[in-house]
């Protein structure tokens, strides 16, 4: 499975928003997005979504990247997405200008549609994967972040409800043939994250009610916690274990990585795991952290360690 690099978006998430209609630029409402490093800095990310006219797709969000990368390869080509709670998250109810929208099931259901044209103009263009990017739901199994939704008058546990119920709306209107995946990490960008906790807060029912058919889910280090919530997943789907850090320039060892498969392999078959990077190494164009080789050397460490462990 091959992707063109994402090399022509802003960043992970922002050619969503610049390819369709209706969205303004504003702030994160509430400590939602506090970004930490491992020198205990904190800063603010700020910018997020608002909807200020009624949203419509005017353009191929993903569509045409996938086109671009299947005319240069015969493999199965990922296309990604961030998923719809990008859009609600950041700011809550305030994600809209509430005389454009004044319900907010209307802007979920303006939502879904445009997911489920872009999700027809991948599979027109020949594209059969989809990969939505999912940091809200991971980011409530913070106790910290949690704590902040509430202080903005949200309930978490209604929040992981909704966003769940948006990809399962997208995904029972999927064309026929097409894989869609759910990549769940806690916000990375050179070295720095957003949430730390494991998966447990979440995991019965992100992992059980989400109607996909894969999770990729970072496992690099101790803040995504161990493996037990994995024993939620459904039998037969596919778990990616992102045990390879994007964040940091170490490289780990294929031993160290053997035990994080072994210790998945409890709760998920081993024939029903693969391994990968815990996320992309470049989140934005400013680019990554690390440099060129030492991506090639970690990406080269996961393809060695995979064809060790699965032959």
């Amino acid at each position: 499975m091959v992707t063109d690099g994402e090399f022509r978006r802003e960043s992970w998430r922002l050619r969503l928003v610049s390819k369709v209609a209706g969205f303004a630029q504003a702030q994160a409402f509430g400590n939602v997005d506090l970004q930490r490093d491992e020198a205990g800095n904190v800063m603010k990310i700020g910018s997020a979504p608002v909807a200020v006219t009624r949203i419509r797709r005017v353009r191929p969000i993903v569509a045409d990247e996938a086109a671009f990368t299947l005319a240069h390869t015969k493999r199965t080509v990922k296309a990604t997405m961030p998923a719809p709670s990008y859009l609600h998250y950041p700011r809550g109810k305030r994600c809209v200008d509430p005389d454009v929208y004044p319900d907010l099931e209307l802007f979920f259901n303006d939502v879904v549609a445009i997911y489920v044209q872009e999700m027809k103009a991948l599979h027109a263009a020949g594209g059969t994967y989809l990969q939505l990017d999912e940091v809200a739901q991971t980011l409530l199994c913070d106790q910290r972040l949690r704590d902040a939704v509430k202080a903005r008058g949200d309930d978490p546990e209604r929040l992981i409800d909704l966003y769940i119920d948006l990809i399962n709306r997208i995904v029972r209107e999927r064309p026929p043939g097409m894989t869609i995946g759910v990549h769940m990490c806690r916000g990375n960008a050179y070295g720095k994250w957003i949430a730390a906790g494991g998966y447990e807060r979440i995991a019965e029912k992100s992992f059980t009610k989400l109607e996909v058919d894969a999770f990729f889910l970072e496992f690099d280090s101790e803040r995504a916690g161990g493996f037990e919530p994995l024993r939620f997943i459904p039998r037969g789907k596919r778990v990616v274990i992102g045990a390879v850090s994007t964040k940091v320039p170490a490289l780990e060892s294929k031993d160290e990585l053997k035990r994080k498969i072994d210790a998945a392999s409890r709760y998920v078959p081993a024939e029903n795991l693969s391994l990968s990077p815990q996320c992309g190494f470049a989140s934005h164009k400013a680019g990554s952290g690390l440099t060129f080789e030492q991506q090639e050397a970690k990406m080269r460490l996961v393809v060695e360690t995979a064809h060790d462990i699965w032959k």
